[in-house]
């Protein structure tokens, strides 16, 4: 008898399986040629033997499940027979014993290598959140190979969720919030808003229960009367439409229940202030020629009968989203004084909507069934470019670009951009070209100078201003939201640091043979560990940009041999004291100015202003002593062809204690925030006073005066440098 019920039992669930599996058959859009079926067979019957003594929680036979996910990929997907086929395969080599190599001696090398993709991502949200990110850059590496991988796998992820029921309550949260954090965005970015929406509302049903119970008979208990007020409001539409002879679809539809809620919550008002639960969608039978005209005519016949809210407007037919979504939405008020939102759209145009990339394809022609989605997957290998990123930090960045809403932007020549929402005009610089972001100096938009922080709008006409001389700052990337932006700038300050690095090595080295020291290893860790920094590259990059300087390394040799500094303290001193020379007394040897053992009595000449490191020369005074020139001053000529025999041969020593005034002269584009954002420079980023400015603006260029309080040549050269580096300035010199 238990026999007989067993045998029952699998007859029904035989016959269930054959069903689903006919019913697969029949969702497949496209013509099915004899080789398709046969191969789709094949990949049914190896499923079947790989999963036939396998159920799932719910106690069903586990082949229903990739029947499930085939059906999915062929009828809401819209893939071909290599997807159905290898949607068919997808857990065979993860749960059983047939092998990869298995795979592809059966069924080719294409689906064999999706199959490979799909059985390596399969885990990627099972450990620790490192290694998810770091996991799930390797799922993306597999769409640079084979999008149908990611598609597959969204199918896989949707029928989980349809089918969770039947697990613990603390997997389903994990799988729902899994699907929220990446699968939803993804099938967004896609161009799947049909999955990406059920997997939205079904994510919100395990995560927020009672909040969606709660929507979910609010909404049906509204439901009726709310279809029954747009069939009235489409009424005089569909008329008009009849008259104008267009052949045409209405669909009323509610919103979906995750999106009723995030207004909820972001508007902070209760489910009865959410005013358009619904809306309405106009399809129109349009051949390609003429259906962005067709739709505007809609549009005009729409508006005829209800008055449309002007900021509401969205046209998605001119400028296509990225991944392909096209449409006309408009939002009109009622007789009622409620709100509707109306979309049009072609069928050509709401099959691409409804399937995303896969309709999208298909409707190019492309019968290969190789989805080459290329401007998509060329941003992902921008992503996936940088090895050296944090894994954790890429994932938030491509998070960041599946979420992001876009705005539309222009070049000076008119082409098309589309970037992120909170883009920069660094960011633009950066999508036209690598070369155009590193070398951004300043930008226009609508003809008018902008700071490179500015935030870009829809609409904007955006010129890029570049100069060879610019190179990527820290601080650009305070204002970048693009991954492609970010990454470039931080390989750019990478590569700078390293340059910088590899100089200062060169520079240290030959300091400390100078002094007749080795720089052996031992002697650099001693140095790092001395300084407190975290390893010798840290020590070249800060000898490379002046942070370390002699004085330092004198500190140094102090505490670590009183040898090595005795050598070094007898080299910085080549001239023995003498005795201040007296008004129209030759002096034949070089006098060393800043050396305190020296007594002289000199000034400094305020028509140059020398400082420390200048090449100078004395002019012994009739009454003020000797007054310090540079050699390259306006009166230089002059002193020295009128008064030879006063002129005395002459050298600063370096790493003197004495204070010096420099004069700098400063020209850009003027930005807003330009006079703080200089001063910080000096200020705060160099610790430099700043004895005087004077900075004015003209037709948005600045031109100003800056006296520095600084400690000698390379000093100032170090701050010229930085301030030459700022954004908006294109021009720093030093008063002669």
């Amino acid at each position: 008898m238990e026999e007989e019920i067993q045998d029952k039992e699998a007859s029904v669930e035989n016959k269930e399986i054959v069903n689903k599996y006919r019913a697969l058959l029949r969702s497949i859009e496209r013509k099915t040629e004899a080789a398709d079926k046969k191969l789709i067979r094949k990949a049914f019957n190896l499923a079947m033997d790989a999963h036939s003594e396998v159920r799932r929680k719910s106690g069903e036979p586990y082949i229903l499940h990739p029947i499930a996910v085939a059906t999915i990929v062929a009828k809401e997907i819209g893939l071909g027979p290599t997807s159905i086929a290898a949607a068919l395969l997808h857990d065979v080599v993860e749960d059983s014993d047939y092998t990869l190599e298995d795979i592809e001696r059966i069924f080719g090398e294409k689906i064999a290598r999706i199959i490979d993709g799909l059985t390596k991502i399969s885990g990627v949200f099972d450990q620790n959140i490192s290694v998810q990110a770091e996991n799930f850059r390797k799922m993306l590496l597999t769409i640079s190979d084979d999008v149908r991988v990611i598609l597959i796998k969204l199918a896989d992820r949707l029928h989980n969720m349809r089918t969770m029921q039947s697990m613990p309550a603390h997997k389903q949260l994990k799988i729902a919030s899994e699907t929220l954090f990446i699968y939803a965005p993804l099938a967004h970015r896609l161009g799947l808003y049909n999955i990406k929406t059920e997997l939205e509302d079904l994510s919100l049903k395990y995560t927020e229960p009672e909040v969606y119970r709660d929507i979910v008979l609010k909404v049906k208990a509204s439901k009726a009367s709310e279809i029954k007020y747009l069939k009235r409001f489409s009424s005089k539409i569909r008329d008009a439409l009849k008259k104008e002879n267009f052949e045409f679809t209405i669909k009323e539809r509610t919103k979906s229940i995750f999106s009723i809620r995030r207004k909820m919550v972001n508007q902070k008002i209760p489910f009865e202030k959410v005013y358009d639960k619904f809306a309405m969608r106009i399809i129109v039978d349009s051949t390609p020629e003429n259906e962005k005209a067709d739709c505007w005519k809609v549009y005009s016949v729409v508006t005829d009968f209800y008055r449309p809210n002007p900021d509401r407007l969205r046209d998605w037919i001119s400028s296509p989203k990225s991944n392909g979504y096209e449409s006309l939405h408009t939002t009109l008020m009622g007789s009622d004084g409620h709100w509707v939102e109306v979309q049009i759209r072609s069928e050509r145009m709401d099959s691409i909507a409804e399937k995303g990339y896969a309709a999208h394809w298909k409707y190019k022609e492309d019968k290969s069934d190789d989805l080459k989605l290329d401007n998509w997957i060329n941003k992902i290998r921008d992503l996936l470019e940088n090895p050296n990123q944090n894994a954790v930090e890429f994932i938030d960045n491509f998070k960041l670009n599946l979420f992001s809403e876009e705005i539309f932007l222009f070049t000076p020549k008119g082409d098309l951009r589309v970037l992120p929402k909170g883009s920069s005009p660094i960011d633009f610089a950066f999508d036209i070209h690598t070369e155009v972001g590193s070398t951004i100096l300043g930008s226009k938009v609508n003809g008018k100078l902008v700071p490179l922080s500015h935030k870009l709008k829809s609409g904007d006409q955006v010129e890029i201003l570049t100069s060879q001389k610019q190179k990527p700052k820290e601080d650009w990337l305070n204002y970048v939201v693009t991954s492609k932006a970010k990454g470039k700038i931080k390989q750019s300050l990478k590569d700078d640091k390293n340059r910088v690095s590899d100089g200062g090595r060169a520079v240290l080295e030959r300091k400390l043979n100078f002094i007749k020291v080795k720089p052996t290893d031992s002697t650099i860790q001693k140095m790092v560990n001395y300084y407190k920094l975290k390893n010798p590259t840290e020590l070249y990059y800060k000898v490379g940009t002046g942070i370390i300087e002699n004085k330092h390394l004198k500190e140094f040799a102090k505490e670590n041999s009183t040898t090595f500094y005795t050598y070094l303290k007898s080299r910085f001193r080549s001239v023995p004291k003498e005795k201040a020379p007296k008004p129209d007394e030759k002096v034949k040897s070089t006098l060393v100015f800043g050396d305190n053992d020296q007594a002289l009595d000199y000034n400094l000449a305020q028509c140059c202003t020398p400082i420390a490191g200048d090449k100078v020369f004395g002019f012994i005074t009739s009454n003020a002593g000797i007054k310090v020139h540079r050699n390259d001053c306006p009166n230089a000529v002059s002193l020295q062809s009128r008064f030879a025999n006063r002129i005395v041969k002459a050298k600063w020593k370096l790493n003197t204690d004495n204070d010096f005034t420099a004069n700098i002269t400063i020209k850009g584009i003027d930005t807003v925030g330009l006079v703080n954002k200089v001063t910080q420079i000096i200020s705060n980023n160099l610790n430099v006073n700043i004895k005087s400015m004077n900075i004015a603006a003209n037709d948005g260029v600045f031109e100003g005066k800056i006296a520095l309080i600084v400690e000698d040549k390379i000093h100032l050269n170090s701050i010229i440098e930085k301030l030459r580096n700022a954004e908006g300035v294109e021009r720093v010199t030093r008063e002669k």
